[in-house]
Protein backbone atom coordinates (compact mmCIF):
# COMPACT_ATOMS: atom_id res chain seq x y z
CA UNK A 1 0.00 0.00 0.00
CA UNK A 2 2.81 2.42 0.74
CA UNK A 3 4.35 2.17 -2.70
CA UNK A 4 0.95 2.68 -4.31
CA UNK A 5 0.01 5.79 -2.40
CA UNK A 6 3.32 7.60 -2.15
CA UNK A 7 3.59 8.52 -5.87
CA UNK A 8 0.03 9.86 -5.83
CA UNK A 9 0.82 12.14 -2.89
CA UNK A 10 3.90 13.46 -4.67
CA UNK A 11 1.81 14.05 -7.80
CA UNK A 12 -0.82 15.86 -5.73
CA UNK A 13 1.87 18.11 -4.27
CA UNK A 14 3.24 18.95 -7.73
CA UNK A 15 -0.24 19.76 -9.05
CA UNK A 16 -0.98 21.84 -5.96
CA UNK A 17 2.19 23.88 -6.55
CA UNK A 18 0.84 24.72 -9.99
CA UNK A 19 -2.53 25.90 -8.70
CA UNK A 20 -0.86 27.90 -5.93
CA UNK A 21 1.19 29.78 -8.52
CA UNK A 22 -1.77 30.37 -10.83
CA UNK A 23 -4.04 31.69 -8.08
CA UNK A 24 -1.32 33.66 -6.31
CA UNK A 25 -0.73 35.83 -9.36
CA UNK A 26 -4.42 36.68 -9.52
CA UNK A 27 -4.30 38.61 -6.23
CA UNK A 28 -0.69 39.40 -5.33
CA UNK A 29 -0.29 42.21 -7.87
CA UNK A 30 -3.26 44.31 -6.75
CA UNK A 31 -1.59 45.93 -3.75
CA UNK A 32 1.46 46.85 -5.85
CA UNK A 33 -0.37 48.62 -8.69
CA UNK A 34 0.06 52.20 -7.35
CA UNK A 35 3.82 51.68 -6.84
CA UNK A 36 4.12 50.18 -10.33
CA UNK A 37 2.34 53.20 -11.77
CA UNK A 38 4.72 55.61 -10.05
CA UNK A 39 7.92 53.84 -11.10
CA UNK A 40 6.88 52.97 -14.66
CA UNK A 41 4.94 56.16 -15.38
CA UNK A 42 1.86 54.07 -16.17
CA UNK A 43 -1.67 55.41 -16.52
CA UNK A 44 -4.71 53.98 -14.74
CA UNK A 45 -5.67 52.19 -17.95
CA UNK A 46 -2.20 50.65 -18.19
CA UNK A 47 -2.47 49.44 -14.60
CA UNK A 48 -5.87 47.90 -15.24
CA UNK A 49 -4.27 45.75 -17.93
CA UNK A 50 -1.61 44.50 -15.50
CA UNK A 51 -4.49 42.49 -14.04
CA UNK A 52 -6.58 41.99 -17.18
CA UNK A 53 -3.73 40.83 -19.47
CA UNK A 54 -3.13 37.88 -17.16
CA UNK A 55 -6.85 37.06 -17.09
CA UNK A 56 -7.12 37.33 -20.87
CA UNK A 57 -4.09 35.16 -21.62
CA UNK A 58 -5.31 32.55 -19.15
CA UNK A 59 -8.90 32.38 -20.38
CA UNK A 60 -8.20 32.49 -24.10
CA UNK A 61 -5.65 29.66 -24.21
CA UNK A 62 -7.28 27.21 -21.79
CA UNK A 63 -9.04 25.21 -24.50
CA UNK A 64 -5.92 24.95 -26.64
CA UNK A 65 -3.87 23.94 -23.60
CA UNK A 66 -6.32 21.17 -22.78
CA UNK A 67 -6.09 19.74 -26.30
CA UNK A 68 -2.28 19.98 -26.30
CA UNK A 69 -2.16 18.06 -23.02
CA UNK A 70 -4.42 15.32 -24.34
CA UNK A 71 -2.34 14.94 -27.52
CA UNK A 72 1.25 15.38 -26.39
CA UNK A 73 0.93 14.29 -22.78
CA UNK A 74 -0.20 16.17 -19.70
CA UNK A 75 3.25 15.90 -18.09
CA UNK A 76 5.00 17.53 -21.04
CA UNK A 77 2.49 20.41 -21.23
CA UNK A 78 2.54 20.75 -17.44
CA UNK A 79 6.33 21.20 -17.44
CA UNK A 80 6.06 23.65 -20.35
CA UNK A 81 3.64 25.67 -18.23
CA UNK A 82 6.12 25.87 -15.36
CA UNK A 83 8.98 26.94 -17.65
CA UNK A 84 6.86 29.52 -19.50
CA UNK A 85 5.54 30.93 -16.23
CA UNK A 86 9.12 31.18 -14.94
CA UNK A 87 10.35 33.07 -18.02
CA UNK A 88 7.33 35.38 -18.00
CA UNK A 89 7.84 36.14 -14.30
CA UNK A 90 11.47 37.06 -15.02
CA UNK A 91 10.27 39.38 -17.79
CA UNK A 92 7.71 40.98 -15.44
CA UNK A 93 10.37 41.60 -12.81
CA UNK A 94 12.68 43.15 -15.42
CA UNK A 95 9.99 45.30 -17.11
CA UNK A 96 11.09 48.84 -17.98
CA UNK A 97 7.68 50.07 -19.06
CA UNK A 98 3.96 49.34 -18.86
CA UNK A 99 3.81 47.74 -22.32
CA UNK A 100 6.59 45.24 -21.53
CA UNK A 101 4.97 44.43 -18.19
CA UNK A 102 1.54 43.84 -19.70
CA UNK A 103 2.87 41.63 -22.51
CA UNK A 104 4.78 39.58 -19.95
CA UNK A 105 1.63 39.31 -17.82
CA UNK A 106 -0.28 37.97 -20.84
CA UNK A 107 2.44 35.35 -21.33
CA UNK A 108 2.14 34.49 -17.64
CA UNK A 109 -1.55 33.90 -18.27
CA UNK A 110 -0.72 31.53 -21.14
CA UNK A 111 1.63 29.65 -18.81
CA UNK A 112 -1.18 29.42 -16.27
CA UNK A 113 -3.47 28.05 -18.99
CA UNK A 114 -0.94 25.29 -19.67
CA UNK A 115 -0.79 24.42 -15.97
CA UNK A 116 -4.43 24.15 -14.91
CA UNK A 117 -6.00 21.63 -17.34
CA UNK A 118 -2.87 19.47 -17.40
CA UNK A 119 -2.69 19.41 -13.59
CA UNK A 120 -6.27 18.13 -13.39
CA UNK A 121 -5.59 15.59 -16.15
CA UNK A 122 -2.55 14.35 -14.21
CA UNK A 123 -4.63 14.00 -11.05
CA UNK A 124 -7.31 12.16 -13.00
CA UNK A 125 -4.73 9.71 -14.39
CA UNK A 126 -2.99 9.26 -11.03
CA UNK A 127 -6.23 8.48 -9.18
CA UNK A 128 -7.99 6.72 -12.07
CA UNK A 129 -8.28 3.56 -9.99
CA UNK A 130 -10.26 5.25 -7.22
CA UNK A 131 -12.77 8.05 -7.88
CA UNK A 132 -13.29 8.55 -4.15
CA UNK A 133 -9.60 9.38 -3.72
CA UNK A 134 -9.83 11.58 -6.83
CA UNK A 135 -12.55 13.64 -5.16
CA UNK A 136 -10.37 14.07 -2.06
CA UNK A 137 -7.34 14.98 -4.19
CA UNK A 138 -9.31 17.64 -6.08
CA UNK A 139 -10.45 19.03 -2.73
CA UNK A 140 -6.84 19.41 -1.57
CA UNK A 141 -5.84 20.86 -4.97
CA UNK A 142 -8.60 23.45 -4.73
CA UNK A 143 -7.70 24.21 -1.11
CA UNK A 144 -4.11 24.95 -2.17
CA UNK A 145 -5.44 27.58 -4.55
CA UNK A 146 -7.62 28.98 -1.77
CA UNK A 147 -4.58 29.38 0.48
CA UNK A 148 -2.69 31.31 -2.19
CA UNK A 149 -5.67 33.58 -2.93
CA UNK A 150 -5.99 34.38 0.78
CA UNK A 151 -2.27 35.00 1.24
CA UNK A 152 -1.76 36.90 -2.02
CA UNK A 153 -2.64 40.42 -0.84
CA UNK A 154 -0.81 39.97 2.48
CA UNK A 155 2.32 38.50 0.88
CA UNK A 156 2.22 41.18 -1.79
CA UNK A 157 2.09 43.95 0.81
CA UNK A 158 5.01 42.46 2.76
CA UNK A 159 7.18 42.02 -0.33
CA UNK A 160 6.28 45.50 -1.55
CA UNK A 161 7.51 47.10 1.66
CA UNK A 162 10.62 44.93 2.01
CA UNK A 163 11.92 44.66 -1.55
CA UNK A 164 9.75 46.66 -3.97
CA UNK A 165 7.11 45.64 -6.49
CA UNK A 166 9.45 43.55 -8.66
CA UNK A 167 9.84 41.06 -5.82
CA UNK A 168 6.22 39.91 -6.21
CA UNK A 169 7.30 38.32 -9.51
CA UNK A 170 10.63 37.00 -8.23
CA UNK A 171 8.75 34.92 -5.65
CA UNK A 172 7.28 32.83 -8.48
CA UNK A 173 10.68 31.49 -9.52
CA UNK A 174 11.39 29.09 -6.61
CA UNK A 175 7.76 27.93 -6.63
CA UNK A 176 7.91 27.13 -10.35
CA UNK A 177 11.25 25.35 -10.01
CA UNK A 178 9.96 23.28 -7.08
CA UNK A 179 6.85 22.32 -9.03
CA UNK A 180 8.87 21.36 -12.11
CA UNK A 181 11.27 19.27 -10.01
CA UNK A 182 8.41 17.40 -8.35
CA UNK A 183 6.79 16.80 -11.73
CA UNK A 184 9.94 15.33 -13.28
CA UNK A 185 10.42 13.17 -10.22
CA UNK A 186 6.88 11.88 -9.63
CA UNK A 187 4.67 12.17 -12.73
CA UNK A 188 4.92 9.34 -15.31
CA UNK A 189 6.12 10.49 -18.73
CA UNK A 190 3.08 9.06 -20.51
CA UNK A 191 0.46 10.60 -18.18
CA UNK A 192 -2.66 11.52 -20.14
CA UNK A 193 -0.98 11.04 -23.54
CA UNK A 194 -3.03 10.28 -26.66
CA UNK A 195 -0.75 10.55 -29.75
CA UNK A 196 -3.71 9.77 -32.04
CA UNK A 197 -5.50 12.96 -31.03
CA UNK A 198 -5.60 15.31 -34.03
CA UNK A 199 -4.82 19.01 -33.73
CA UNK A 200 -7.80 20.96 -35.05
CA UNK A 201 -6.16 24.18 -36.26
CA UNK A 202 -9.34 25.91 -37.58
CA UNK A 203 -11.10 25.18 -34.30
CA UNK A 204 -8.12 26.44 -32.28
CA UNK A 205 -7.95 29.73 -34.16
CA UNK A 206 -11.69 30.33 -34.04
CA UNK A 207 -11.79 29.61 -30.30
CA UNK A 208 -8.95 32.06 -29.65
CA UNK A 209 -10.65 34.78 -31.74
CA UNK A 210 -14.06 34.27 -30.10
CA UNK A 211 -12.71 34.21 -26.54
CA UNK A 212 -10.34 37.15 -27.09
CA UNK A 213 -13.10 39.28 -28.59
CA UNK A 214 -15.65 38.39 -25.90
CA UNK A 215 -13.47 38.66 -22.81
CA UNK A 216 -11.62 41.73 -24.15
CA UNK A 217 -14.94 43.48 -24.80
CA UNK A 218 -16.29 42.54 -21.37
CA UNK A 219 -13.12 43.82 -19.69
CA UNK A 220 -13.51 47.18 -21.44
CA UNK A 221 -17.20 47.56 -20.48
CA UNK A 222 -16.25 49.10 -17.13
CA UNK A 223 -14.19 51.85 -18.77
CA UNK A 224 -16.06 52.38 -22.04
CA UNK A 225 -19.66 51.30 -21.37
CA UNK A 226 -21.89 48.86 -23.23
CA UNK A 227 -22.68 51.29 -26.07
CA UNK A 228 -19.07 51.98 -27.11
CA UNK A 229 -18.22 50.84 -30.64
CA UNK A 230 -15.22 48.82 -29.45
CA UNK A 231 -17.32 46.89 -26.93
CA UNK A 232 -20.18 46.24 -29.35
CA UNK A 233 -17.76 45.32 -32.13
CA UNK A 234 -15.94 42.88 -29.86
CA UNK A 235 -19.20 41.22 -28.80
CA UNK A 236 -20.35 40.98 -32.42
CA UNK A 237 -17.03 39.44 -33.49
CA UNK A 238 -17.23 36.99 -30.57
CA UNK A 239 -20.75 35.93 -31.58
CA UNK A 240 -19.73 35.46 -35.23
CA UNK A 241 -16.53 33.56 -34.43
CA UNK A 242 -18.35 31.45 -31.84
CA UNK A 243 -21.08 30.48 -34.31
CA UNK A 244 -18.53 29.53 -36.97
CA UNK A 245 -16.56 27.60 -34.33
CA UNK A 246 -19.60 25.47 -33.47
CA UNK A 247 -20.26 24.76 -37.16
CA UNK A 248 -16.63 23.77 -37.75
CA UNK A 249 -16.53 21.54 -34.68
CA UNK A 250 -19.82 19.85 -35.56
CA UNK A 251 -18.47 18.89 -39.01
CA UNK A 252 -14.90 18.09 -38.05
CA UNK A 253 -13.80 14.44 -37.93
CA UNK A 254 -11.42 15.26 -35.06
CA UNK A 255 -12.69 18.42 -33.32
CA UNK A 256 -10.72 20.22 -30.62
CA UNK A 257 -13.97 20.36 -28.63
CA UNK A 258 -16.03 17.21 -29.20
CA UNK A 259 -19.57 18.55 -28.91
CA UNK A 260 -20.72 15.03 -28.04
CA UNK A 261 -19.24 15.59 -24.58
CA UNK A 262 -22.22 17.81 -23.79
CA UNK A 263 -24.56 14.83 -24.16
CA UNK A 264 -23.30 13.70 -20.77
CA UNK A 265 -25.56 15.23 -18.13
CA UNK A 266 -22.73 15.19 -15.59
CA UNK A 267 -20.46 17.14 -17.94
CA UNK A 268 -22.93 19.75 -19.22
CA UNK A 269 -24.47 20.19 -15.76
CA UNK A 270 -21.09 20.79 -14.13
CA UNK A 271 -20.13 23.34 -16.82
CA UNK A 272 -23.40 25.24 -16.31
CA UNK A 273 -22.91 25.05 -12.54
CA UNK A 274 -19.41 26.55 -12.89
CA UNK A 275 -20.60 29.45 -15.04
CA UNK A 276 -23.32 30.42 -12.55
CA UNK A 277 -21.06 30.12 -9.49
CA UNK A 278 -18.28 32.23 -11.00
CA UNK A 279 -20.66 34.83 -12.40
CA UNK A 280 -22.12 35.35 -8.94
CA UNK A 281 -18.86 35.24 -6.98
CA UNK A 282 -16.60 37.44 -9.10
CA UNK A 283 -19.40 39.89 -9.84
CA UNK A 284 -20.09 40.34 -6.12
CA UNK A 285 -16.39 40.63 -5.26
CA UNK A 286 -16.06 43.47 -7.76
CA UNK A 287 -19.11 45.47 -6.66
CA UNK A 288 -18.55 44.80 -2.96
CA UNK A 289 -15.05 46.27 -3.24
CA UNK A 290 -16.53 49.34 -4.94
CA UNK A 291 -19.14 49.66 -2.17
CA UNK A 292 -16.67 49.33 0.70
CA UNK A 293 -14.20 51.88 -0.64
CA UNK A 294 -16.32 54.35 -2.62
CA UNK A 295 -19.53 54.30 -0.58
CA UNK A 296 -18.45 53.35 2.94
CA UNK A 297 -15.03 55.06 2.80
CA UNK A 298 -12.87 52.11 3.88
CA UNK A 299 -9.21 52.12 2.89
CA UNK A 300 -7.88 49.45 0.54
CA UNK A 301 -6.24 47.65 3.48
CA UNK A 302 -9.44 47.74 5.54
CA UNK A 303 -11.44 46.42 2.59
CA UNK A 304 -8.86 43.67 2.09
CA UNK A 305 -9.17 42.61 5.72
CA UNK A 306 -12.96 42.47 5.39
CA UNK A 307 -12.54 40.15 2.41
CA UNK A 308 -10.44 37.64 4.36
CA UNK A 309 -13.45 35.48 5.38
CA UNK A 310 -14.36 35.26 1.68
CA UNK A 311 -11.07 33.50 0.97
CA UNK A 312 -10.11 31.85 4.25
CA UNK A 313 -13.27 29.74 4.61
CA UNK A 314 -12.59 28.15 1.21
CA UNK A 315 -9.66 26.17 2.57
CA UNK A 316 -11.66 24.21 5.12
CA UNK A 317 -14.74 23.63 2.96
CA UNK A 318 -12.58 22.46 0.02
CA UNK A 319 -11.12 19.70 2.20
CA UNK A 320 -14.55 18.88 3.62
CA UNK A 321 -15.90 18.55 0.08
CA UNK A 322 -13.63 15.61 -0.71
CA UNK A 323 -14.67 13.81 2.46
CA UNK A 324 -18.35 14.50 1.83
CA UNK A 325 -18.08 13.31 -1.78
CA UNK A 326 -16.49 10.08 -0.59
CA UNK A 327 -19.50 9.40 1.65
CA UNK A 328 -22.42 10.75 -0.41
CA UNK A 329 -21.32 11.01 -4.03
CA UNK A 330 -20.81 14.21 -5.99
CA UNK A 331 -24.37 15.50 -6.12
CA UNK A 332 -24.83 16.20 -2.40
CA UNK A 333 -21.89 18.63 -1.94
CA UNK A 334 -22.90 20.52 -5.08
CA UNK A 335 -26.50 20.90 -3.92
CA UNK A 336 -25.65 21.68 -0.29
CA UNK A 337 -22.89 24.05 -1.39
CA UNK A 338 -25.24 25.88 -3.73
CA UNK A 339 -27.85 26.29 -0.98
CA UNK A 340 -25.29 27.49 1.57
CA UNK A 341 -23.83 29.97 -0.93
CA UNK A 342 -27.30 31.28 -1.80
CA UNK A 343 -28.00 31.78 1.93
CA UNK A 344 -24.75 33.73 2.27
CA UNK A 345 -25.62 36.11 -0.57
CA UNK A 346 -29.13 36.61 0.84
CA UNK A 347 -27.85 37.29 4.39
CA UNK A 348 -25.26 39.75 3.12
CA UNK A 349 -27.89 41.61 1.11
CA UNK A 350 -30.42 41.79 3.95
CA UNK A 351 -28.18 42.49 6.96
CA UNK A 352 -24.75 43.51 5.68
CA UNK A 353 -25.44 46.37 3.27
CA UNK A 354 -26.43 49.69 4.85
CA UNK A 355 -25.04 53.06 5.91
CA UNK A 356 -24.02 51.75 9.32
CA UNK A 357 -23.55 47.96 8.97
CA UNK A 358 -20.08 46.98 10.18
CA UNK A 359 -17.90 43.93 9.74
CA UNK A 360 -19.83 41.76 12.20
CA UNK A 361 -23.08 42.35 10.32
CA UNK A 362 -21.37 41.27 7.09
CA UNK A 363 -19.50 38.31 8.57
CA UNK A 364 -22.25 35.62 8.40
CA UNK A 365 -22.78 36.22 4.69
CA UNK A 366 -19.05 36.58 3.99
CA UNK A 367 -18.39 33.25 5.71
CA UNK A 368 -21.28 31.29 4.16
CA UNK A 369 -20.53 32.27 0.55
CA UNK A 370 -17.09 30.62 0.36
CA UNK A 371 -18.21 27.79 2.64
CA UNK A 372 -20.82 26.86 0.06
CA UNK A 373 -18.56 27.37 -2.94
CA UNK A 374 -15.78 25.43 -1.27
CA UNK A 375 -18.08 22.44 -0.86
CA UNK A 376 -19.42 22.64 -4.39
CA UNK A 377 -16.42 23.44 -6.61
CA UNK A 378 -14.25 20.34 -5.96
CA UNK A 379 -17.27 18.09 -6.48
CA UNK A 380 -18.12 20.00 -9.67
CA UNK A 381 -14.56 19.52 -10.96
CA UNK A 382 -14.58 15.81 -10.11
CA UNK A 383 -17.91 15.46 -11.90
CA UNK A 384 -16.29 16.83 -15.06
CA UNK A 385 -13.32 14.46 -14.81
CA UNK A 386 -15.59 11.48 -14.10
CA UNK A 387 -17.88 12.22 -17.05
CA UNK A 388 -15.35 11.85 -19.89
CA UNK A 389 -12.87 9.23 -21.13
CA UNK A 390 -9.43 9.55 -19.53
CA UNK A 391 -7.86 10.66 -22.81
CA UNK A 392 -10.06 13.77 -22.85
CA UNK A 393 -9.55 14.87 -19.25
CA UNK A 394 -7.40 17.85 -20.27
CA UNK A 395 -9.96 19.08 -22.79
CA UNK A 396 -12.81 18.59 -20.33
CA UNK A 397 -11.12 20.49 -17.50
CA UNK A 398 -10.16 23.22 -19.99
CA UNK A 399 -13.81 23.58 -21.03
CA UNK A 400 -14.86 23.90 -17.40
CA UNK A 401 -12.23 26.50 -16.55
CA UNK A 402 -12.85 28.48 -19.74
CA UNK A 403 -16.58 28.56 -18.99
CA UNK A 404 -15.85 29.70 -15.44
CA UNK A 405 -13.58 32.50 -16.69
CA UNK A 406 -16.27 33.65 -19.10
CA UNK A 407 -18.85 33.56 -16.30
CA UNK A 408 -16.61 35.56 -13.98
CA UNK A 409 -15.88 38.22 -16.62
CA UNK A 410 -19.58 38.52 -17.43
CA UNK A 411 -20.47 38.84 -13.75
CA UNK A 412 -18.00 41.70 -13.27
CA UNK A 413 -19.41 43.55 -16.29
CA UNK A 414 -23.11 43.06 -15.52
CA UNK A 415 -22.88 43.63 -11.77
CA UNK A 416 -20.56 46.59 -12.28
CA UNK A 417 -23.25 48.29 -14.36
CA UNK A 418 -25.61 48.00 -11.37
CA UNK A 419 -23.45 50.17 -9.10
CA UNK A 420 -21.35 52.25 -11.51
CA UNK A 421 -23.46 55.40 -11.52
CA UNK A 422 -25.66 57.37 -9.19
CA UNK A 423 -25.68 58.35 -5.52
CA UNK A 424 -24.36 56.16 -2.68
CA UNK A 425 -27.95 55.14 -1.95
CA UNK A 426 -28.38 54.00 -5.55
CA UNK A 427 -25.08 52.09 -5.35
CA UNK A 428 -26.27 50.29 -2.22
CA UNK A 429 -29.55 49.45 -3.94
CA UNK A 430 -27.60 48.12 -6.93
CA UNK A 431 -25.44 45.98 -4.67
CA UNK A 432 -28.51 44.54 -2.94
CA UNK A 433 -29.93 43.70 -6.37
CA UNK A 434 -26.64 42.03 -7.33
CA UNK A 435 -26.70 39.95 -4.16
CA UNK A 436 -30.31 38.91 -4.77
CA UNK A 437 -29.41 37.88 -8.33
CA UNK A 438 -26.44 35.92 -6.98
CA UNK A 439 -28.66 34.06 -4.51
CA UNK A 440 -30.99 33.18 -7.38
CA UNK A 441 -28.06 31.99 -9.52
CA UNK A 442 -26.81 29.70 -6.73
CA UNK A 443 -30.31 28.25 -6.23
CA UNK A 444 -30.43 27.61 -9.97
CA UNK A 445 -27.02 25.93 -9.78
CA UNK A 446 -28.24 23.68 -6.96
CA UNK A 447 -31.26 22.71 -9.07
CA UNK A 448 -28.97 21.89 -12.01
CA UNK A 449 -26.87 19.66 -9.76
CA UNK A 450 -30.03 17.88 -8.57
CA UNK A 451 -31.09 17.19 -12.15
CA UNK A 452 -27.77 16.49 -13.87
CA UNK A 453 -25.35 14.90 -11.40
CA UNK A 454 -25.74 11.22 -10.58
CA UNK A 455 -27.22 10.24 -7.23
CA UNK A 456 -25.12 8.08 -4.85
CA UNK A 457 -26.69 4.86 -6.04
CA UNK A 458 -25.81 5.65 -9.64
CA UNK A 459 -22.41 7.32 -9.30
CA UNK A 460 -20.95 5.20 -12.05
CA UNK A 461 -23.44 6.43 -14.62
CA UNK A 462 -21.66 9.66 -15.61
CA UNK A 463 -18.39 7.74 -15.98
CA UNK A 464 -19.83 5.33 -18.54
CA UNK A 465 -19.37 7.62 -21.50
CA UNK A 466 -18.74 5.05 -24.18
CA UNK A 467 -22.00 6.15 -25.82
CA UNK A 468 -20.69 9.72 -25.92
CA UNK A 469 -17.52 9.07 -27.89
CA UNK A 470 -16.77 11.75 -30.48
CA UNK A 471 -16.09 11.05 -34.12
CA UNK A 472 -12.53 10.51 -35.24
CA UNK A 473 -9.67 8.41 -33.86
Amino acid sequence: MKTATTPSRAVLLACSFAFIIVQLDVTIVNVALPRMGQELGASVGDLQWVVDAYTLGFAVFLLSAGVLGDKFGSRRVFLAGFWLFTLASLACAAATGAMMLNVARAVQGIGAALLVPSSLAILNASYAHDKVQLAKAVGWWTAAGGVSIALGPVLGAVLLEMAGWRSIFWVNIPLCLAGAWLTMRAVPAAAGKDPQRAFDMPGQLLAVVALTAFIGAVIEVHALGWTHAMVQGGLALAALAGAVFLLVEARSKAPMLPLALFRSAGFSGAVAFGVLVNCAYYGVIFVLSFYLQSVRGYTALEAGMIFLPLTGTFIFSNIASGRMSARTGLRAPMIVGGLIGASGYALLGVFGISDHAGFWAMLPGLALIPAGMGLAVPAMTTSILSSVPGGQAGTASAVLNTARQVGGALGVAVYGAMVAAGTPAMAMAGLRTALAVSAALLLTAAAIAWQCVAAPGTRAAPMAVGRVRPKGP
